[in-house]
């Protein structure tokens, strides 16, 4: 019914609809990598990379219906509003990736190609610039890590514990450092963790001192 109404339409060009969608499909892709290169590698979201690669044509081909008719557009806004979100976005960040495939797909649609490609190019340098400076400029306040280990357990483990730590904890600084009663005891300085880093931390340090015991507080 659908394609029946659209190749009606005088308004319809086969060659346009497809430039447009393979446009949008393109964009999609460089969305979902730009979300898995920028985000997904240090964050914990819902995972809506996932739908990417198909909501990104699709958004193009519901705003090309709406361009080709105005009766149509008022169903199919109708028929949208009954849907629903049952996965809850977990970060605010996904949502400047899922505004940033709306906006993609709806400049498919509507055939602003270098808006859309200036839009892509903005993007990644701020992500870039971002990533860049992610260690050198940060507005978290810092905080103290300090953690307790057998001494045994921290000269086994000590080079990577090290490495854990550098890469885990932005702006590391290691603050004192003592031995009592066959313990290693250090206090370390870094960036304030968001709660879902501090879960994740916790559970990989863990496993790192495995099988010695651990005592660390972070504050």
């Amino acid at each position: 019914m659908l394609a029946a109404s659209l190749l009606k339409s005088p308004n319809f060009n086969l060659t346009e609809t497809i430039m447009a969608i393979g446009f949008s499909l393109v964009a999609s892709i460089a969305v979902y990598f730009i979300y898995r290169i920028f985000y997904s590698s240090r964050n914990i979201g819902a995972g809506v990379d996932r739908s990417f690669i198909i909501a990104g044509p699709a958004i193009t081909a519901l705003f090309l219906g709406i361009q080709s008719s105005i009766p149509l557009s008022l169903g199919l806004l109708g028929a949208l509003s009954f849907v629903r979100f049952r996965t809850p976005v977990k970060d605010p960040a996904e949502i400047g990736y899922l505004l940033l495939l709306i906006a993609t797909s709806i400049g498919a649609a509507t055939r602003n190609y270098l808006i859309t490609i200036i839009l892509f190019l903005v993007v990644f340098v701020s992500l870039s610039i971002q990533w860049l400076i992610r260690n050198r400029l940060s507005f978290r306040p810092l905080a103290s890590f300090m953690i307790s280990v057998d001494r045994t357990v921290f000269e086994n483990i000590e080079p990577k514990l090290t490495q854990f730590l550098t890469g885990r904890l932005n702006d590391l600084t290691l603050k004192t450092m003592s031995v009592l009663d066959d313990r290693v005891s250090i206090h370390y300085q870094h960036r304030e963790m968001s709660a879902s880093d501090k879960v994740k931390f916790t559970t990989e340090l863990n496993k790192l001192i495995e099988p010695g015991s651990v005592d660390f507080f972070a504050g």
